[in-house]
């Protein structure tokens, strides 16, 4: 008995302990490679920083992320969900050190789809195995977002610091707080210092609170760097083949704030105690 006891109090010991699972949809208003380089050098950070990392594209038409890949993930979520193909065809673990999956390759409405559930059961299913889900994202015909999980999660911005970036990146926040209502957003910065980042994001937050009654969080930047690019065309991630390299820096410091150690969470998965990711 005492042994049976001492093992229910161990498991449950590792439950409470476990990391509490996050989702983050990226949205981004740059070139499909340089969201795709972004998102894999981000996932590959993560899982050098020892998270168990899902990167989950959830766009229809093939992408930055895929094509990086050769197409290794030759089933969908969907297919899943219809029964049509195994767990083990949709999800892979890469080189990188995480895990790769493609949601569908049809638009998938969470009121009309038929497997909408069953998918959603599966993605929820998926994300309470990983520490953290990273998801490609875009929206529906109907503006939707495909699975709950990802509505309910953090949606983040990816711009960078141009004039025509900056414009285009306000228009995605107004249809997403349309389509999603009042709730905090992140933007994440790429292609400028850590002063025009701030900056940027200081105006940008400004505008939105103003006009769309939207809190922005700064989730961190990225500088310009030709490394990434370089790293990119060898078919490797930029802190693979150039460790020292600003770029790497930076995507360390972001893995870095995606600890649990010093986050209280709160609504739509968002620190409340100051942190820098998320707030």
């Amino acid at each position: 008995m005492a042994s049976y006891d001492t093992d229910q109090a161990e498991g449950l010991r590792r439950l409470l302990e476990r990391p509490t699972p996050r989702v983050f949809t990226f949205f981004s208003v740059l070139p499909d490679d340089e969201k795709g380089a972004m998102l894999i050098n981000l996932a590959a950070s993560l899982a050098a920083n020892d998270h168990n990392a899902l990167l989950v594209d959830a766009c229809m038409t093939p992408s930055g992320v895929l094509s990086r890949f050769g197409g290794i993930v030759v089933a969908t979520l969907l297919d899943v969900a219809r029964q049509e193909r195994g767990m083990d065809e949709a999800v892979r673990m890469v080189p990188e050190g995480f895990a790769l999956a493609r949601l569908s390759r049809k638009n998938v409405s969470a009121s009309t789809h038929p497997q909408a559930s069953r998918l959603a059961e599966i993605f929820d299913a998926l994300t309470a195995e990983s520490d953290v889900t990273l998801v490609n994202g875009e929206l529906s015909d109907e503006d939707a977002l495909p699975v709950p999980a990802m509505e309910m999660g953090e949606i983040v911005v990816h711009m960078s610091t141009t004039p025509s970036s900056i414009k285009a990146a306000y228009v995605l926040l107004k249809d997403l707080s349309d389509r999603l209502g009042r709730r905090p957003f992140s933007l994440l910065v790429s292609g400028g210092s850590e002063a025009e980042a701030q900056m940027v994001y200081a105006n940008m937050a400004q505008t939105a609170n103003r006009y769309l009654a939207a809190q922005l969080n700064f989730m961190g930047s990225i500088p310009a760097d030709e490394h990434i690019r370089r790293a990119s065309g060898q078919g490797r991630t930029v802190l693979e083949a150039f460790p020292l390299t600003g770029a790497s820096l930076a995507f360390k410091r972001l893995a870095g704030q995606f600890s649990l150690s010093n986050l209280t969470k709160g609504t739509y998965g968002m620190a409340t105690d100051g942190a820098s990711l998320g707030v």
